[in-house]
């Protein structure tokens, strides 16, 4: 068969029978062979023991092998890919726990075990039926109806293991698969279930459906589920229209989800997708109706941007500088729209790229994509705008390479001038003199840097050493 032409696979059919065990490609590979996707990952089950057959094909294939003694579970890396081996098991649950009680068991016991029939396809590795499909729930099936579905009862799978619930909602994200109705209404029932998940995994399925080619699908369904509020409050507060004297504001929820699908066009980047789904999320906290003017979100860029550390802890996500990159964009997001103008100076132009440095680009598709409009010419117009925005932002940098500034005048400069320790006249005057070549009083030179410096230094009483 030729889903089963790789060389790992007949070295693994050999070393099976050599070592009497039944083994299986089981689960993802074969999901996505029989969709015509590309797959790295292997799974092999096998009736015995996962672990002695991955040390048998290691050493076949002369590659190292990684062994989890206590999931009784090993891992090779060959070429680009990685090959999981595990014993056949059957599980049952207890109901404070998604860890199961494992026992060995049958690739059938195994097939049973699976989260959705889609998974619970497998290939044969024996000499006698190599290549065979083993399909107990009608799998391929469900691949052409193109439906999630459980095996079991969906509140028997969902309940033994929440993660599942996520789980259905990202492949249905992913494949641009329904999942079925009673598996819809039984993730309703048992949602309250995923508190007992740790945040780590929920946030892994959470990245998974943001990079999925249209991520609002899922959080669509994360949302009418009930997950999203257990999840992501934050996101669901975005939600609703309200009207005053037939003045009414956009609703932020479809409009952020709008904003995601077209980052989704321009940008695979994880973490600027976060930056598309929080860009708006202090609109709620700082919505406010002005008598005459109508709704307004004053601050919301920057209350975002602090709101931002708040929900990556709640999520167990990296306080790094990924976490400063998405604080970053929500912060900066309203501010090439104001360049728009004609009457906008360089000076402006200059800040921008100095406070986004290398993220500009970046900035500027979180921007453009989050343009969203029913009037084709309003969405039209308004990214004509963004295009001249751009060939601004294009010139100032070729004539001023603000992008990664660097102040000529230094802290060490400073205090060897006039002889005095770190404090505050030191912030001061760099700051002065940042502000000075940011709004064109003087270039980014050094000796007119010295001159201001001097003029600076006399207006707090310093004076140079002789």
């Amino acid at each position: 068969m030729s889903f089963l032409n790789k060389k790992i696979f007949k070295i693994t059919s050999e070393q099976a029978k050599e070592l009497g065990v039944r083994a299986y490609v089981i689960g993802g590979y074969v999901r996505d062979t029989l969709l015509k996707r590309k797959s790295k990952d292997i799974d092999i089950v096998v009736e015995g023991s996962g672990i002695e057959l991955a040390q048998a094909v290691a050493g076949k294939l002369g590659v190292n092998v990684t062994v989890f003694k206590n999931f009784g579970t090993a891992m090779i890396k060959w070429r680009d890919m990685e090959i999981e081996f595990v014993g056949a098991r059957k599980e049952s649950y207890r109901s404070n726990s998604r860890n199961p009680i494992v026992e060995n068991g049958s690739i059938e016991d195994d097939q049973l075990r699976r989260d959705f029939t889609i998974n619970a396809l497998a290939f044969s590795l024996q000499e006698e039926d190599f290549g065979a499909l083993s399909d107990p729930f009608d799998g391929v099936g469900d691949l052409e109806r193109k439906l999630i579905r459980t095996p079991l009862d969906p509140d028997t799978t969902y309940s033994d293991d929440p993660l599942r619930m996520l789980r259905a909602i990202r492949f249905a994200t992913q494949l641009s698969f329904t999942i079925v109705p009673d598996s819809i209404e039984s993730i309703k029932r048992n949602r309250e279930r995923i508190n007992i998940l740790s945040h780590e995994r929920v946030t892994d399925e959470l990245n998974k459906i943001l990079l999925s080619p249209k991520p609002s699908v899922g959080l669509y369904l994360m949302d009418s589920t009930g997950l999203l509020e257990l999840i992501l409050p934050q996101v669901v507060n975005l939600k609703g229209v309200e009207t005053l004297d037939g003045k009414g504001h956009k609703d932020n929820f479809s409009h952020t989800l709008q904003v995601l699908d077209n980052l989704a066009h321009t940008s695979d980047d994880l973490w600027l997708r976060w930056a598309a789904l929080l860009h708006d999320i202090a609109k709620p906290v700082t919505k406010k109706y002005e008598p005459g003017i109508g709704w307004t979100f004053h601050g919301h860029d920057h209350i975002g941007a602090k709101m931002v550390a708040k929900i990556f802890k709640q999520l167990k996500m990296p306080l790094n500088e990924k976490m400063k990159f998405v604080q970053k964009m929500v912060a900066l997001h309203l501010r090439p729209i104001a360049l728009v103008q004609d009457e906008v100076g360089d000076s402006a132009v200059r800040r921008l790229l100095f406070d986004a440095g290398d993220d500009i680009d970046n900035l500027m598709k979180l921007c453009e994509a989050d343009i969203t409009s029913k009037n084709e010419g309003t969405v039209k117009k308004h990214k004509s705008n963004f295009k001249s925005v751009r060939e601004k932002l294009i010139e100032v940098e070729a004539k001023d390479a603000v992008r990664n500034f660097v102040n000529p005048i230094t802290g060490e400069i400073i205090m060897e001038s006039y002889g005095i320790p770190p404090g505050r006249e030191v912030g001061l005057i760099k700051e002065f003199i940042k502000n000075a070549i940011l709004d064109g009083v003087i270039g980014n030179d050094l000796q007119e840097a010295m001159q201001l410096m001097e003029k600076k230094a006399t207006e707090l009483g310093l004076f140079k050493k002789h």
